[in-house]
């Protein structure tokens, strides 16, 4: 039974319960509530469930027992209502375009940061379809936040340009604001580029969310951030070819899958399983987390993390895996890799530039190797030598089929002499530098010996007593201090 059927019926049996008992008060008062009943009715039939592309103004019909006007305000634009295609089939561009234009131009709440309108929440949605695009998804109208798009796949047509986007938070305008988008959240996205040029490029944006997304097939940039603020790569995949490791081709892999070319960001819980550099970082203050590379491998030429701002590094690398891939840091100052693990012998690069590294902490991570003699902590000093070393420390890291190599070194030597001679050179990370020593001397018997540091130069330790006697000797050193 429907429900004005419903409330017809329901009217009827009260009116006839009312002349039965003659109760006229019980009447009117049912009789009002009925008529508020009905009418309710009559305003929800008058409006659709689903939202439609653009604001409607809608009219009950004539029949209606009152005249209600409403004008809703959608939030969800659906993609295929425009006509694009989810069969990839045809293009779809100018159908998402329009309905991103549409998202952007709808109704506001206010504002986010000053100039950046408040979208509500605004969605794109992509209905699981399967796209086809064949130029970048460019935002068309900027200062617009609280926007997302998610729920399908876009892919690069063949004729897709080279340097272009799938989808691009940038404008083409060379006078636009600070910052041209906040708070736009990209999320349940498979983003294939075709080989035809990038997944993602957002500029100068604020509190960018790309959630996650499987990107693929890139030859530039997976994604790239460069400018703005707070951009948040969490629980993606991304790789320039679909394969689980091993791929006969990877000697050929090129591209970078994450490029971070601005501050505040962070990647959090992302796998990169094929690309030439997993994430380059030329930005301050960028945070990885949880990232698991196995891109091209170093000894093919790749690199899992490159960190490329010499002299302002400020970048942190935790609770990471490179797999057999390692990591490389221009003149690192400010730098902390911890608790990350290093498989197939994969170590960390530190590359002079000129010649800096300060406050660096290199501290309890795993390294595993091959047993072929490779270092876990290596200096590329081909552009000149380190010559301001400051607050570095190497240490507590443990080791298997590698070398181990630290700032912070100890050892034992024991002889029937006047000298004692501890050469550390093994297990220093850099060349003829030691700035503090302690050592503890053990005569034989009970003879008593004067007995003293000597020297220190090309990471040797030299003790040396007034007499002949059998000692042993610790020391312990340090080149961070």
């Amino acid at each position: 039974m429907g429900e004005k059927t419903w409330a017809l019926s329901l009217f009827f049996i009260f009116a006839c319960l009312s002349n039965v008992y003659g109760n006229v008060h019980s009447y009117d008062h049912q009789l009002r509530k009925l008529q508020a009943f009905t009418a309710e009715i009559a305003s929800r039939d008058s409006i659709s469930p689903f939202p439609s592309p653009s604001p409607t103004r809608f009219s009950p019909s004539p029949s209606s027992p009152s005249v209600i006007t409403v004008t809703p305000s959608p939030k969800v634009y659906h993609v295929t209502s425009y006509g694009a295609d989810p069969t990839g089939k045809l293009d779809s561009t100018q159908a998402i375009l329009q309905a991103i234009s549409d998202a952007l131009e709808g109704p506001s709440n206010g504002f986010l940061m000053q100039g950046i309108s408040n979208l509500g929440g605004a969605q794109i949605n992509l209905e699981g379809g399967n796209y086809l695009i064949s130029q970048p998804l460019q935002f068309p109208i900027v200062s617009r936040g609280n926007l997302m798009i998610h729920g399908g796949t876009l892919k690069a047509s063949d004729d897709f340009p080279r340097d272009g986007y799938l989808l691009d938070l940038s404008t083409s305008s060379s006078n636009g604001p600070e910052f041209l988008f906040e708070f736009i959240t990209l999320r349940d996205l498979l983003l294939d580029a075709n080989f035809r040029g990038g997944g993602i490029q957002v500029i100068n944006s604020l509190r960018t969310s790309i959630d996650n997304c499987y990107i693929t097939h890139f030859t530039t940039n997976g994604i790239i951030a460069k400018g703005g603020h707070e951009t948040y790569i969490r629980n993606s995949f991304l790789g320039q070819h679909i394969t689980a490791g091993g791929d006969k081709g990877e000697r050929n892999f090129s591209g970078t899958a994450i490029n971070l070319a601005g501050n505040d960001n962070s990647v959090t819980d992302v796998v990169i399983f094929s690309a030439e550099i997993g994430v380059i970082v030329s930005g301050q203050a960028n945070l990885l987390s949880g990232i698991h590379c196995y891109n091209k491998a170093t000894g093919f030429g790749g690199t899992g993390i490159y960190l490329k701002l010499p002299g302002l590094t400020q970048t942190r690398i935790v609770d990471s895996y490179l797999d057999y891939t390692g990591i490389v840091a221009e003149d690192p100052v400010q730098l902390t890799i911890s608790n990350t693990f290093f498989l197939g012998d994969g170590f960390v690069k530190l590359k002079s530039i000129n010649g800096v590294v300060n406050g660096v902490n290199i501290v309890d991570n795993m390294f595993s190797g091959s047993n072929k003699g490779i270092d876990i902590v290596q200096l590329d000093q081909s552009n000149g030598p380190f010559k301001t070393i400051e607050q570095v420390v190497v240490d507590r890291n443990n080791v298997k089929g590698m070398n181990l190599k630290g700032t912070i070194g100890s050892g034992v030597v024991e002889g029937n002499g006047t000298s004692w001679t501890m050469d550390f050179n093994p297990i220093l990370v850099f060349p003829n530098l030691i700035k503090h020593v302690q050592y503890t001397f053990f005569p034989s018997g009970n003879v008593f010996v004067n007995h003293a540091l000597r020297n220190i130069s090309n990471n040797k330790v030299i003790v040396e007593s007034n007499v002949q006697v059998p000692a042993r000797v610790l020391v312990t050193v340090d080149q961070g201090k």
